[in-house]
């Protein structure tokens, strides 16, 4: 089966029908690297959402019974239809969202796909337990059964990504979705929705709508025929998510938030392999990453060569959206403005600027990679999630001391530990309060491994084996056994 991609889709998906919003409103999408209008989307509204949820329901009663081999192999066949239109959909990724075209398809793409393949071989391997019990007259056993409808709401930074990151275990395990995409970056979740209807899904399992927080998010969160919502995006509205299931039918709730990730360089550390670490830690997807690596504690034995590495690593960085560049604009101008408000809180408050810190350009929302040195754990920047290319590297003299520093947060998303002393690094590791340590490297993001906060970055995991606990209810059937029948 194959399928070419080659316009940008503007409506809603809802029952495997590509139609227009019950109100007929329009929202504009920005390309962010010229401010130009790329498109203009239907908004989807309440009556919207009541329409995709609906189809959600009807298609579940028959789609929880789809066996798992047949589950598996959709989207085995929805994995090769998106390699083969990667092309289009990374360049409609990077005039909607800003990053390079080639980091589009060679980085979000490709673990895209490697997890909708992943998820695919969980398919058919979904299975409970036999359970030994002390009355030898009975047997019990365990069966997984999806969890239902789930509304799926996912952020901007790595669109096409975050939306395989939830879909592909939801289809696996049998429910059906509502997705909702930010209204900030809506065009290829309707480009994945068209890839979906030609691989072969049947109507109502997958539906996608494009709308605002505050009118579709939250009416899809509060809606009392979703069985679950699986978000990704900040930590205040997550806790605004947990209200709407409290409130309404407790709906299961799985959140990926916020960070403000710590960093630890040791004094024994490889400079250079530190350095690399530090550099895609933070200016990944120039630096609008949950996890981003964006307090780097550095040994004060060390701290000025490893200043120095990290600067010219940053600025070496290819600016723009071209293949081969790494760093394009921020999403758009209330993103951009918010970042360089940061920095300027970050000279107020006496940090030092020995980087970048200014805008590029006059069109398109371009910052300079920039670096702050003397940066107290008391600053803005130190305390809250830029999502920016801004870098902040702060002093320690103990190994108990920069634990302490890199724990004392509300957020436990990612860390790092960069030591030529692996004994050491696991020491510190299990001291880190985070869902993800990664040790002399950063942001591997194999599907395999788990994803998820501690505290206030969240509750549950992405990825691997565990994101199926998301989807799954968990249902044991007791039975007398009598041989004398």
């Amino acid at each position: 089966m194959t399928t070419k991609l080659d316009t940008v889709i503007t409506k809603l998906f809802i029952n495997n029908e590509f139609v227009d919003s019950e109100s007929g409103e329009t929202f504009d999408t920005i390309n962010p690297a010229t401010e130009e209008v790329l498109a203009k989307v239907q908004r989807a509204y309440s009556q919207d959402v009541d329409k995709a949820v609906n189809a959600a329901t009807v298609a579940f009663t028959k789609w929880r019974d789809v066996s798992g081999p047949a589950r598996r192999d959709l989207l085995l066949k929805y994995a090769s239809l998106l390699e083969e239109n990667q092309q289009y959909v990374a360049e409609i990724e990077s005039a909607d969202n800003g990053k390079p075209v080639s980091i589009a398809r060679d980085v979000d793409i490709q673990l895209g796909i490697k997890c909708l393949k992943y998820f695919a071989g969980w398919a058919d391997k979904i299975q409970g337990k036999t359970i030994p019990l002390e009355n030898t007259a009975s047997m019990a056993f365990t069966i997984h059964e999806p969890v239902g409808v789930v509304g799926g709401i996912i952020p901007w930074n790595f669109p096409v990504l975050m939306f395989i990151w939830k879909i592909a275990p939801i289809l696996a395990c049998g429910c059906t979705c509502v997705m909702k995409s930010s209204e900030k970056t809506p065009l290829t979740a309707l480009l994945m929705a068209k890839l979906a209807k030609d691989a072969g899904f049947p109507e109502g399992v997958l539906n996608v709508i494009s709308g605002y927080g505050p009118d579709c998010g939250a009416a899809l969160a509060k809606h009392p025929d979703v069985d679950k919502v699986a978000f990704t995006g900040s930590s205040a509205v997550g806790h605004q998510i947990v209200k709407y299931s409290a409130e309404t039918n407790l709906k299961r709730v799985s959140l990926e938030l916020g960070g403000k990730s710590p960093l630890i360089i040791c004094d024994d550390a490889d400079l250079d392999q530190a350095a690399d670490a530090a550099h895609i830690g933070l200016f990944l997807n120039h630096g609008q990453c949950c996890c981003a690596s964006s307090r780097i504690f550095v040994d004060a034995k060390i701290h000025d060569r490893f200043v120095e590495k990290c600067i010219e690593r940053a600025k070496n960085i290819a600016i723009g959206t071209d293949e081969g560049k790494f760093q394009g604009p921020q999403v758009d101008e209330i993103q951009f403005n918010k970042v360089l408000g940061y920095i300027a809180s970050g000279k107020e408050e006496g940090a030092t600027c020995v980087l970048g810190g200014k805008r590029i350009g006059t069109k398109g929302y371009f910052l300079e990679p920039t670096i702050f040195t003397n940066v107290e754990d008391s600053m803005k920047i130190a305390k809250e999630e830029i999502f920016g290319p801004v870098m902040q590297l702060l002093k320690f003299d103990t190994i108990q001391e920069a634990i302490e520093r890199a724990n004392a947060t509300k957020y436990g998303l990612g860390a790092g530990v960069c030591s030529t002393n692996l004994g050491k690094a696991m020491g510190i590791a299990r001291r880190l309060k985070a869902g993800t340590v990664w040790i002399n490297q950063y942001d591997d993001f194999d599907t395999a491994m788990p994803f998820g906060g501690y505290k206030e970055s969240g509750w549950g995991r992405d990825k691997g084996e565990y994101a199926l606990q998301n989807y799954m209810e968990v249902k044991v059937i007791n039975f007398p056994v009598n041989i004398y029948d």
